[in-house]
């Protein structure tokens, strides 16, 4: 596995926990921060997956707006808490982090939630992302 992949996991750990227990956001990241300082061990994982989680922060109200636009028939705060975490990840790689390209922004967000949600979070994800990634794709080409 990846570093960036278990990264990645690492801050859907993080957001999908802040989710389920009710804490903000900001709350869990500082709190995987103190465990990340204990943890030595762990720490090639870390830098990225605070990257994502702040970033996650930092644009949470673009994100969940875009994620609602492509997914009106589920509203965010009825999808499953991991469902959440796995597309904040990636549209926030998707839309804000151009070291990740698109496709695999989406691939790993697909993988995620193979392992991890259920049987039909795949699709779903992948559906979402890939309008997304579309969007995202025009308006990066509009404003060149």
């Amino acid at each position: 596995m990846s570093a960036r992949t278990k990264s990645r996991k690492r801050a859907l750990d993080v957001l999908f926990s802040a989710d389920v227990r009710g804490d903000s956001q900001a709350d869990a990241l500082a709190a995987e921060q103190e465990r990340a300082l204990a943890r030595p061990e762990r720490s090639s994982s870390w830098p990225y997956a605070r990257e994502i989680v702040q970033g996650v922060i930092d644009h949470a109200a673009e994100i969940d707006a875009e994620i609602a636009e492509r997914a009106p028939a589920w509203p965010i705060e009825r999808m499953p808490a991991v469902d959440r975490a796995i597309l904040r990840i990636a549209v926030w790689e998707i839309r804000y982090n151009a070291d990740v390209p698109a496709p695999v922004a989406i691939d790993e967000a697909v993988e995620l939630a193979k392992e991890l949600s259920t049987d039909d979070s795949p699709r779903f994800v992948n559906g979402v992302l890939h309008a997304i990634a579309e969007r995202t794709q025009l308006g990066s080409a509009a404003d060149a």
